[in-house]
Protein backbone atom coordinates (compact mmCIF):
# COMPACT_ATOMS: atom_id res chain seq x y z
CA UNK A 1 0.00 0.00 0.00
CA UNK A 2 0.94 3.75 -0.62
CA UNK A 3 -0.19 7.08 -0.25
CA UNK A 4 -1.55 9.49 -2.35
CA UNK A 5 -2.20 13.23 -2.18
CA UNK A 6 -4.60 15.09 -4.93
CA UNK A 7 -5.89 18.25 -5.60
CA UNK A 8 -10.22 18.11 -4.76
CA UNK A 9 -12.16 20.70 -6.30
CA UNK A 10 -12.73 23.01 -3.46
CA UNK A 11 -8.46 23.54 -3.21
CA UNK A 12 -7.97 20.78 -0.48
CA UNK A 13 -5.51 18.41 -0.79
CA UNK A 14 -7.07 14.88 0.21
CA UNK A 15 -4.85 12.28 1.71
CA UNK A 16 -5.92 8.59 0.78
CA UNK A 17 -4.04 4.99 1.59
CA UNK A 18 -4.21 3.29 -2.08
CA UNK A 19 -3.21 -0.43 -3.02
CA UNK A 20 -2.65 -1.64 -6.55
CA UNK A 21 -5.34 -4.33 -7.77
CA UNK A 22 -3.86 -5.39 -11.39
CA UNK A 23 -3.08 -1.86 -12.62
CA UNK A 24 -5.44 -0.02 -11.63
CA UNK A 25 -4.91 1.78 -8.30
CA UNK A 26 -7.76 1.38 -5.49
CA UNK A 27 -8.66 3.35 -2.44
CA UNK A 28 -8.11 1.47 0.72
CA UNK A 29 -9.59 4.50 3.20
CA UNK A 30 -9.98 8.07 2.76
CA UNK A 31 -8.02 10.09 5.70
CA UNK A 32 -9.47 13.32 5.12
CA UNK A 33 -8.74 16.81 3.73
CA UNK A 34 -5.99 18.97 4.67
CA UNK A 35 -5.99 23.13 3.82
CA UNK A 36 -3.30 23.94 5.70
CA UNK A 37 0.71 22.47 5.80
CA UNK A 38 -0.15 21.48 9.96
CA UNK A 39 -3.32 19.35 8.86
CA UNK A 40 -1.49 18.03 5.72
CA UNK A 41 0.98 16.37 8.04
CA UNK A 42 -1.26 15.18 10.90
CA UNK A 43 -2.94 12.98 8.14
CA UNK A 44 -0.36 12.18 6.25
CA UNK A 45 1.26 10.84 10.05
CA UNK A 46 -2.34 8.60 10.45
CA UNK A 47 -2.13 7.69 6.94
CA UNK A 48 1.36 5.69 7.09
CA UNK A 49 0.80 4.25 9.90
CA UNK A 50 -2.34 2.34 7.90
CA UNK A 51 -0.49 1.65 5.19
CA UNK A 52 2.61 0.31 7.21
CA UNK A 53 0.03 -1.52 10.16
CA UNK A 54 2.01 0.44 12.85
CA UNK A 55 5.03 -1.83 11.77
CA UNK A 56 8.32 -0.48 14.14
CA UNK A 57 10.84 1.35 12.22
CA UNK A 58 14.41 1.36 13.25
CA UNK A 59 16.54 3.14 15.53
CA UNK A 60 18.65 5.45 12.60
CA UNK A 61 15.38 6.56 10.68
CA UNK A 62 15.79 9.46 8.24
CA UNK A 63 13.26 12.23 9.00
CA UNK A 64 10.60 12.86 7.20
CA UNK A 65 10.80 15.76 4.45
CA UNK A 66 8.16 18.67 5.43
CA UNK A 67 5.39 18.27 3.09
CA UNK A 68 3.24 22.11 2.14
CA UNK A 69 -0.09 21.74 0.50
CA UNK A 70 1.40 24.86 -1.71
CA UNK A 71 3.44 21.31 -3.21
CA UNK A 72 0.64 19.26 -4.54
CA UNK A 73 -0.17 19.88 -7.82
CA UNK A 74 -3.33 21.60 -8.47
CA UNK A 75 -5.14 20.31 -11.47
CA UNK A 76 -7.64 23.53 -11.70
CA UNK A 77 -5.15 25.90 -13.35
CA UNK A 78 -5.18 26.01 -17.01
CA UNK A 79 -6.40 26.64 -19.75
CA UNK A 80 -8.60 24.03 -20.84
CA UNK A 81 -11.98 23.93 -18.93
CA UNK A 82 -14.37 20.90 -18.00
CA UNK A 83 -18.42 21.02 -19.16
CA UNK A 84 -19.08 22.60 -15.80
CA UNK A 85 -16.77 25.77 -16.05
CA UNK A 86 -14.22 23.92 -13.18
CA UNK A 87 -10.81 24.46 -15.37
CA UNK A 88 -8.28 21.84 -16.22
CA UNK A 89 -4.57 21.46 -16.18
CA UNK A 90 -3.13 21.83 -19.81
CA UNK A 91 -1.87 18.55 -21.03
CA UNK A 92 1.94 17.73 -21.02
CA UNK A 93 3.76 15.74 -22.99
CA UNK A 94 4.65 12.46 -21.73
CA UNK A 95 7.36 12.17 -18.98
CA UNK A 96 10.85 10.49 -18.86
CA UNK A 97 13.32 9.19 -16.12
CA UNK A 98 16.01 11.85 -16.43
CA UNK A 99 18.18 9.65 -13.64
CA UNK A 100 18.05 7.30 -10.54
CA UNK A 101 19.82 7.29 -7.18
CA UNK A 102 19.74 5.64 -4.12
CA UNK A 103 19.13 8.32 -2.58
CA UNK A 104 17.79 6.67 0.63
CA UNK A 105 20.99 4.26 1.09
CA UNK A 106 23.03 7.97 1.07
CA UNK A 107 20.67 9.34 3.73
CA UNK A 108 20.22 6.47 5.97
CA UNK A 109 24.31 6.48 5.97
CA UNK A 110 24.52 9.86 6.96
CA UNK A 111 22.12 9.92 9.48
CA UNK A 112 24.27 7.02 11.32
CA UNK A 113 27.45 9.12 10.58
CA UNK A 114 25.84 12.11 11.88
CA UNK A 115 23.85 10.43 14.80
CA UNK A 116 27.66 8.58 15.84
CA UNK A 117 29.18 12.38 16.33
CA UNK A 118 31.55 11.69 13.18
CA UNK A 119 30.17 15.13 11.88
CA UNK A 120 32.47 16.73 14.09
CA UNK A 121 35.05 16.27 11.60
CA UNK A 122 33.85 19.42 9.62
CA UNK A 123 34.15 17.89 5.92
CA UNK A 124 31.58 17.44 3.29
CA UNK A 125 33.94 15.53 0.83
CA UNK A 126 35.26 13.38 3.71
CA UNK A 127 32.08 12.21 4.70
CA UNK A 128 31.09 10.99 0.99
CA UNK A 129 34.45 9.43 0.17
CA UNK A 130 33.13 7.46 3.94
CA UNK A 131 29.81 6.37 3.02
CA UNK A 132 30.98 5.49 -0.93
CA UNK A 133 33.70 3.61 0.84
CA UNK A 134 31.00 1.52 3.04
CA UNK A 135 28.99 0.99 -0.16
CA UNK A 136 31.25 -0.26 -2.35
CA UNK A 137 34.93 -0.27 -1.42
CA UNK A 138 36.81 0.92 -4.36
CA UNK A 139 39.34 3.27 -5.41
CA UNK A 140 39.48 6.82 -5.32
CA UNK A 141 39.42 7.75 -8.89
CA UNK A 142 35.79 5.65 -9.15
CA UNK A 143 34.31 6.97 -5.85
CA UNK A 144 32.91 9.60 -7.95
CA UNK A 145 30.97 6.89 -9.39
CA UNK A 146 29.56 5.33 -6.22
CA UNK A 147 28.14 8.87 -5.05
CA UNK A 148 26.66 9.74 -8.37
CA UNK A 149 24.79 6.46 -8.11
CA UNK A 150 23.85 7.78 -4.74
CA UNK A 151 22.76 10.82 -5.78
CA UNK A 152 25.31 12.91 -4.21
CA UNK A 153 26.87 16.51 -5.53
CA UNK A 154 29.77 15.35 -7.62
CA UNK A 155 33.51 15.80 -7.01
CA UNK A 156 36.49 16.08 -9.07
CA UNK A 157 39.46 13.82 -8.54
CA UNK A 158 41.35 16.73 -7.56
CA UNK A 159 38.88 18.00 -5.07
CA UNK A 160 38.85 14.45 -3.46
CA UNK A 161 42.97 14.39 -3.13
CA UNK A 162 43.19 17.81 -2.18
CA UNK A 163 40.35 16.86 1.20
CA UNK A 164 41.99 13.74 1.59
CA UNK A 165 45.20 16.00 2.52
CA UNK A 166 43.33 17.35 5.40
CA UNK A 167 43.10 13.83 7.13
CA UNK A 168 46.67 14.16 8.68
CA UNK A 169 46.90 17.87 9.34
CA UNK A 170 43.06 18.33 10.28
CA UNK A 171 43.78 15.57 12.78
CA UNK A 172 40.67 13.52 11.58
CA UNK A 173 41.81 9.87 13.24
CA UNK A 174 42.05 11.54 16.83
CA UNK A 175 38.60 13.39 16.53
CA UNK A 176 36.63 10.45 15.57
CA UNK A 177 38.68 7.98 17.59
CA UNK A 178 37.01 9.96 20.35
CA UNK A 179 33.70 9.60 19.48
CA UNK A 180 33.93 6.00 18.63
CA UNK A 181 35.29 5.66 22.42
CA UNK A 182 32.74 7.59 23.81
CA UNK A 183 29.80 5.71 21.74
CA UNK A 184 31.20 2.34 23.27
CA UNK A 185 31.80 4.07 26.80
CA UNK A 186 28.03 4.81 26.86
CA UNK A 187 26.64 2.05 25.57
CA UNK A 188 28.76 -1.48 26.07
CA UNK A 189 31.90 -0.58 28.29
CA UNK A 190 34.96 -1.26 27.78
CA UNK A 191 35.72 -4.31 30.21
CA UNK A 192 36.42 -6.49 27.19
CA UNK A 193 38.42 -6.23 24.08
CA UNK A 194 38.59 -8.20 21.07
CA UNK A 195 41.33 -7.98 18.58
CA UNK A 196 42.15 -9.35 15.38
CA UNK A 197 44.81 -9.05 11.89
CA UNK A 198 43.76 -9.21 8.54
CA UNK A 199 46.27 -8.52 5.83
CA UNK A 200 45.10 -6.39 2.63
CA UNK A 201 47.11 -6.50 -0.96
CA UNK A 202 47.69 -4.43 -3.72
CA UNK A 203 47.71 -4.84 -7.01
CA UNK A 204 51.52 -3.55 -7.44
CA UNK A 205 54.51 -4.96 -8.80
CA UNK A 206 56.95 -3.15 -6.67
CA UNK A 207 57.51 -3.01 -3.12
CA UNK A 208 57.72 0.31 -1.02
CA UNK A 209 58.01 1.55 2.57
CA UNK A 210 54.79 0.27 3.88
CA UNK A 211 53.50 -2.51 0.93
CA UNK A 212 56.07 -5.37 1.27
CA UNK A 213 55.73 -9.06 0.55
CA UNK A 214 54.95 -11.08 3.50
CA UNK A 215 52.83 -13.83 4.98
CA UNK A 216 49.40 -13.31 3.23
CA UNK A 217 45.90 -15.09 4.24
CA UNK A 218 44.69 -14.92 0.43
CA UNK A 219 47.94 -16.97 -0.25
CA UNK A 220 48.81 -14.15 -2.50
CA UNK A 221 52.35 -13.09 -3.64
CA UNK A 222 51.59 -9.39 -4.30
CA UNK A 223 52.80 -6.88 -1.80
CA UNK A 224 50.76 -5.85 1.17
CA UNK A 225 49.99 -4.34 4.42
CA UNK A 226 49.12 -6.10 8.00
CA UNK A 227 46.00 -4.28 9.51
CA UNK A 228 45.83 -4.91 13.29
CA UNK A 229 41.54 -3.69 14.36
CA UNK A 230 40.76 -3.53 18.33
CA UNK A 231 36.72 -3.58 18.96
CA UNK A 232 34.52 -3.50 21.92
CA UNK A 233 32.55 -6.25 22.82
CA UNK A 234 29.92 -5.89 19.99
CA UNK A 235 32.05 -5.18 17.34
CA UNK A 236 32.48 -1.34 17.46
CA UNK A 237 35.89 -0.27 16.26
CA UNK A 238 38.09 1.75 18.72
CA UNK A 239 41.31 1.38 17.73
CA UNK A 240 43.34 0.61 14.09
CA UNK A 241 46.51 0.52 13.09
CA UNK A 242 48.84 -0.40 10.08
CA UNK A 243 51.85 -2.09 9.72
CA UNK A 244 54.25 -3.24 7.23
CA UNK A 245 53.49 -6.37 4.90
CA UNK A 246 56.14 -8.61 6.52
CA UNK A 247 55.20 -7.83 10.29
CA UNK A 248 54.61 -11.20 11.96
CA UNK A 249 50.55 -10.91 13.58
CA UNK A 250 51.89 -11.57 17.37
CA UNK A 251 53.81 -8.61 17.34
CA UNK A 252 50.39 -6.26 16.49
CA UNK A 253 48.79 -6.75 19.77
CA UNK A 254 50.86 -5.07 22.15
CA UNK A 255 51.05 -1.58 19.92
CA UNK A 256 47.45 -1.38 19.15
CA UNK A 257 46.92 -1.93 23.21
CA UNK A 258 49.18 0.47 24.17
CA UNK A 259 48.12 3.12 21.75
CA UNK A 260 44.62 2.88 22.64
CA UNK A 261 45.18 3.02 26.69
CA UNK A 262 47.59 6.31 26.03
CA UNK A 263 45.02 7.79 23.40
CA UNK A 264 42.56 7.66 26.10
CA UNK A 265 44.45 7.52 29.27
CA UNK A 266 43.52 4.33 30.15
CA UNK A 267 46.17 3.21 32.58
CA UNK A 268 43.93 2.72 35.53
CA UNK A 269 40.69 0.95 34.09
CA UNK A 270 40.67 -2.44 34.32
CA UNK A 271 40.10 -4.38 31.26
CA UNK A 272 40.48 -7.65 29.08
CA UNK A 273 41.54 -8.74 25.39
CA UNK A 274 40.55 -11.58 23.57
CA UNK A 275 42.82 -12.83 20.65
CA UNK A 276 42.72 -15.62 18.57
CA UNK A 277 45.52 -18.20 18.67
CA UNK A 278 47.68 -16.41 16.17
CA UNK A 279 48.14 -14.23 19.24
CA UNK A 280 49.57 -16.52 21.42
CA UNK A 281 53.15 -16.00 22.37
CA UNK A 282 55.05 -15.61 25.33
CA UNK A 283 56.43 -12.12 24.54
CA UNK A 284 52.62 -11.02 23.96
CA UNK A 285 51.49 -12.71 27.45
CA UNK A 286 53.97 -11.41 29.31
CA UNK A 287 53.60 -7.92 27.94
CA UNK A 288 50.02 -7.95 28.65
CA UNK A 289 50.78 -9.22 32.08
CA UNK A 290 53.08 -6.37 33.08
CA UNK A 291 50.21 -3.86 31.60
CA UNK A 292 47.69 -5.37 33.96
CA UNK A 293 45.82 -6.19 31.68
CA UNK A 294 43.25 -9.47 31.49
CA UNK A 295 43.17 -11.65 28.41
CA UNK A 296 41.63 -14.36 26.92
CA UNK A 297 43.59 -16.26 24.21
CA UNK A 298 42.56 -19.09 22.48
CA UNK A 299 44.95 -21.85 22.08
CA UNK A 300 44.71 -24.95 19.94
CA UNK A 301 43.57 -28.07 21.37
CA UNK A 302 46.53 -30.70 20.50
CA UNK A 303 46.65 -33.17 23.15
CA UNK A 304 44.85 -31.83 25.85
CA UNK A 305 41.61 -34.11 25.75
CA UNK A 306 43.77 -37.09 25.55
CA UNK A 307 45.68 -35.82 28.53
CA UNK A 308 42.24 -35.17 30.79
CA UNK A 309 40.78 -38.10 29.48
CA UNK A 310 40.73 -39.63 33.06
CA UNK A 311 40.36 -36.40 34.94
CA UNK A 312 37.24 -35.88 32.41
CA UNK A 313 35.83 -39.31 33.07
CA UNK A 314 35.77 -39.06 36.94
CA UNK A 315 34.82 -35.15 37.24
CA UNK A 316 33.40 -33.99 34.13
CA UNK A 317 34.39 -31.21 32.10
CA UNK A 318 33.97 -28.18 34.40
CA UNK A 319 37.01 -26.46 36.02
CA UNK A 320 36.92 -23.75 39.02
CA UNK A 321 39.02 -20.38 38.88
CA UNK A 322 42.90 -21.13 39.45
CA UNK A 323 42.03 -25.25 39.55
CA UNK A 324 45.17 -26.80 38.89
CA UNK A 325 44.84 -30.49 37.29
CA UNK A 326 48.00 -32.87 37.24
CA UNK A 327 48.54 -34.35 33.51
CA UNK A 328 51.29 -36.38 31.91
CA UNK A 329 51.63 -35.43 28.08
CA UNK A 330 52.82 -39.10 26.51
CA UNK A 331 56.03 -38.79 23.68
CA UNK A 332 54.27 -40.91 21.52
CA UNK A 333 50.74 -40.26 20.19
CA UNK A 334 50.51 -44.25 20.82
CA UNK A 335 51.35 -44.49 24.10
CA UNK A 336 48.63 -44.85 26.94
CA UNK A 337 50.00 -42.90 30.04
CA UNK A 338 46.18 -42.01 31.27
CA UNK A 339 43.81 -44.63 32.45
CA UNK A 340 40.15 -43.65 32.36
CA UNK A 341 39.63 -46.63 34.97
CA UNK A 342 41.33 -45.21 38.45
CA UNK A 343 39.90 -42.24 39.56
CA UNK A 344 44.12 -41.09 40.61
CA UNK A 345 45.72 -39.00 38.58
CA UNK A 346 49.14 -39.96 36.97
CA UNK A 347 52.10 -38.94 38.88
CA UNK A 348 55.78 -38.57 38.21
CA UNK A 349 57.71 -41.21 39.92
CA UNK A 350 61.56 -40.67 39.30
CA UNK A 351 62.25 -44.83 40.08
CA UNK A 352 59.89 -45.99 37.77
CA UNK A 353 61.24 -43.15 34.79
CA UNK A 354 64.66 -44.83 35.39
CA UNK A 355 63.37 -48.22 34.77
CA UNK A 356 62.91 -47.75 31.46
CA UNK A 357 59.34 -45.45 31.38
CA UNK A 358 61.13 -42.27 30.97
CA UNK A 359 60.85 -42.43 27.50
CA UNK A 360 56.95 -43.12 27.71
CA UNK A 361 56.46 -39.87 29.97
CA UNK A 362 58.47 -37.55 27.96
CA UNK A 363 61.36 -37.31 30.82
CA UNK A 364 65.15 -37.08 29.52
CA UNK A 365 67.02 -37.16 32.76
CA UNK A 366 69.66 -39.85 32.91
CA UNK A 367 70.10 -39.85 36.55
CA UNK A 368 68.39 -41.62 39.10
CA UNK A 369 67.85 -40.97 42.71
CA UNK A 370 69.68 -43.05 45.06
Amino acid sequence: MFVRKVRTASGAVAVQVMRKAGRRDVVVEHVGSAHTDAELGVLLERARRIATGDQDVLDFEVSARTQRVADVADWRRGTLTLSAGVPKGAPVAPGRTAATSSRLLYDVIGGIYDWVGFDVVDDAVFRDLVIARIVEPTSKADAARVLADLGAEPVSYKTIQRHLAKVNTGKYRDAIAAKCFTHAADRGGLSLLLYDVTTLYFEAENEDDLRKVGYSKERRVDPQIVVGLLVDRTGFPLQIGCFEGNTAETTTLVPIITAFAERHDLSETPMVVAADAGMLSAANLTALDEAELGFIVGSRAVKAPIDLASHFHWNGDVFTDGQIIDTVTPRHASTKVNDASKRAEPVWNPRRACRGVAGDLGVFSQTCPP
